[in-house]
This record gives structure tokens, sequence and C-alpha cells, in this order.
């Protein structure tokens, strides 16, 4: 089949080079020429497991091609994603700028029957309105083309995006008539040939799910973090908690760790576009409310931890920071806890030396570029020297069994504080360390 990508941002490039693998004819297109040159060079503007390998084979055997004219692209397709960003407004809403203008360049440029598919993150009712856009510009070229507007809410995980496309838990179409999701089926029958995994629904309610799923991601995580922190002040340890209470099937033991917060491109700004939406239609959704301010909350635990040991005044102090993307296998620090912590203590004073396996150069560059006093190192030990105590963010493999003899050497004290819970409390008091982590009372 031949399909057209527009964006190669996150979901746009993995969308594109994952279908490219499956022997489709796909062109993504951008309007960044520095990007695309980059593509065409195979260099990966993101870190993602496994893409680099697979956008290089597709594009040197041709199934994948990269571009910056939209007209052309539409003009030898007849599947069109729309796959570029939804950034959240001021007010908390979706920002459908750069969908909105999307759907107005369909509009000008297709010459055949389009099936257009929303890939982006969309609130409920925006299909209507990429529909309104692209009729509307047929209408001032006084042609009679036809065109179907479908939603294809994406599902995949940050550091397992190739897997989770190449091998999905499910596949949700939302679309008006039986012609179209037909074609959506044949489109991803590779990927859904081991189970049906194929969910055809209504638009609205197929642009729904995806918040929907999200939300419920966060409020577990929320829920969790709350439980942790009455933990902590009960006397309970919210670790053996988790076990308790995950090894109910009703419950599970998915996203119910306790730690600092989420970030991430996802969940924020999808929970406040949720919340934002519901007060539209005129409900208050105070759950959903709730799970925003408990994660708020929860990204300054940490800091409130390191002033109750250090005091209120942390000039002359130093802090390691393990990790700063806001999950491992990414190097995306959208929202990252890593931000809030990391600010927290440079305004009391501090200094930080931080480490992170791929995002280093989104913190220099961008989500940190204006923050002074911290220190870039490319080692994990080479930040603990000198340092009064090591946080640990981000639960990267590379941190989960450290040499803490090493880390007792070269830190000035031996405290670490464990945003993530990864290490055993008990053997390292014994070793001499003090150990603070989330959740776990005295």
């Amino acid at each position: 089949m031949r399909l057209s990508v527009i964006g190669t941002g996150y979901v746009g490039l993995v969308a594109g080079a994952c279908f490219s693998v499956m022997g489709n004819d796909v062109i993504c297109v951008d309007v960044d020429k520095e990007k695309i040159e980059k593509l065409k060079k195979g260099e990966i503007p993101i870190y993602e497991p496994g893409l680099d390998k697979i956008v290089k084979e597709s594009y040197e055997r041709g199934n994948l091609h990269f571009t910056t004219d939209i007209k052309e692209a539409l003009e030898k397709t007849n599947i069109c994603f729309i796959a570029v960003g939804t950034p959240m407004g001021e007010d908390g809403s979706a920002d459908l700028r750069y969908v909105l203008e999307v759907a107005k360049s369909i509009g000008k440029y297709m010459n055949k029957h389009m099936y257009v598919v929303d890939k982006s993150t969309v609130p409920v009712g925006t299909a209507d309105k990429v529909r309104e856009t692209i009729q509307k510009e047929l209408d001032k070229r006084g042609v009679d083309l036809t065109f179907d507007v479908i939603s294809n809410p994406e599902f995949l995980k940050e550091g397992a995006a190739v897997e989770d496309f190449m091998r999905p838990d499910r596949v949700v179409i939302g679309a008006d008539n039986e012609k179209a999701i037909e074609v959506m089926k044949e489109l991803y029958a590779p990927f859904t040939r081991s189970h049906e995994r194929f969910i055809a629904m209504d638009i609205r309610s197929a642009e729904m799910t995806k918040y929907a799923a999200n939300a419920m991601l966060a409020t577990k995580i929320s829920f969790m973090n709350d439980i942790a922190n009455i933990c902590e002040r009960v006397g309970a340890d919210v670790n053996k908690v988790r076990v308790g209470i995950g090894s109910d099937s009703r419950i599970g033991y998915s996203f119910i760790y306790p730690g600092c917060g989420y970030g991430g491109s996802c969940f924020p700004k999808d929970v406040q576009a949720l919340i934002r939406t519901s007060k539209e239609y005129g409900y208050e959704p105070k759950v959903l409310e709730a799970v925003e301010e408990v994660n708020y909350a929860q990204k300054h635990v940490i800091p409130k931890k390191v002033v109750k040991r250090f005091g209120e005044d942390l000039t002359g102090r130093t802090f390691a920071i393990w990790g700063y993307a806001f999950k491992p296998e990414t190097d995306d620090m959208r929202e990252a806890s890593s931000i809030t912590i990391i600010k927290d203590l440079v305004e009391r004073g501090a200094k930080i030396k931080a480490y992170d396996p791929k995002a280093l150069d989104q913190a220099k560059n961008f989500y940190l570029k204006d923050v002074p006093n911290i220190e870039y190192v490319k080692r994990k030990y080479d930040a603990l020297d000198d340092a009064d105590a090591m946080i640990l963010v981000t639960e990267w493999k590379e941190f989960r069994s450290p040499d803490f003899e090493e880390m007792k050497l070269r830190l000035k004290n031996p405290i670490i504080f464990d945003g993530r819970n990864q290490y055993n409390k008990e053997k390292l008091e014994k070793m001499g360390f003090e150990y603070y982590q989330i959740g776990v009372g005295a």
C-alpha cells in the first residue's frame, strides 16, 4: 500500500518506518528541511531502540522516503497519516494548529479519494474539525473529491516503540463506514496476525480511548504515590504494600511502582487535555484533577527530603544526579521529574553533577540550558566525586546494581536519595549508607 506520514517526530517516524518494514511504500513529510536531510543520511533525531536500524534498511531498500514536499507526497499516496505534534496550550488544552494546517494542505493538494488518518493524540471531536477544514479547501478549489477521516490513536511506550508497533496489544480504528475500516484492517494485517487485536469503533470513541488509556495509567501512578506518602507517615513500607496489592489479579503489578512523579510527552499533556475537555462539556473531573495535583506535588518530594537532611540553605552543597530522562530507554525529558528536582536544589544554592546515558544533549541544549551550577559528566561514578549525596531519578538498567563500595569512596558522604526505590534499604544501611526512599516509614 502507498501511504504518506505527515510529521517525522516520535509518532510519525516510528509509524512510517514500521509500515515500510512490512513492504508498504511510505513517504514521510516534514517542514524541517534540516531534519529531512539528516534522515536521508540515516541520522535519527530521537533515541529509540531499534529505530535507526529499520529506518536505514527501509530507506536503502527504497520503500521509505523523506521529503518536505507535501503536495508530491499526497499525489503519490491515497492514505495519509497526520502525525504532527499537539502541544499543550496555556489553558491545558491540546493545540490543534499543526493538525489543522496539515488538514488544510490535504484539502489543497489531494487529487483522488483520500483516507486521512489522525495518528496524533487529539481531543474528542478533532476528526470533525479535520473534515471541515479539508472540505473547505476542496470547496475553494471547486473540485468534487471524496475522503474519509479515520481515528487511529497510538499506544506506543517510549523506549519500546518499535516493538509495540510491530507487536501491538491492540490496534484501535475509529471510522464511520465499513470501507474505511476494511482499508485499515488490510494495512494493519501484518501486525495483527497472531491474535485478533484489531478493534473497530466510531470515531469519537476511538479519540476518547487514547485519553482514557493514558489517564488510567497516570491514575495508577498517582494513586500509588499517594499510598507511598501515607505509608511514610504511618510507618508502613510501600514496597511491601505494592507486592501485597499487585498479587491481586484485578490490580496487577503494572504502573504501581512508587516514585518521584510521571513525565513524558503523553501522560501530563493528555491528563490536562482531558480535564480541559471535560470542563468544556460542563463536567468537573475530580479524579483526574487529583491525579494531576498528586503528580505535581510528587516531583517535589525528593527535594523536600534533601532539605530535611541538609537544611533549607544548600549553598556549598553538591548533589549527584543519576538520570534525567523521564524514563529509561529514551532521551525524552519532556515534563521529566529531574527538571523539577534540579531546579529546586539549584534555587537553594546547590551545585549539581549530572549523568544520564542518553539525555545529555537534551538537558544541556534545551530543558536545563538556562539553569546554572550544573556540571554534566559522561560516566556515572564521575558524578559522585565530592558530592554530598547521590539522587537517583531515572531507573536506567546500569543503575540497578552499581558498585556501592566505589560509591562510598567517591561520595563525600555515603548518602543516597532514591527516587525510584531501586535498592535494598537493609543492605545499604549495613554498608554504612544513609538511604532515603519514597514511601517507607521510619
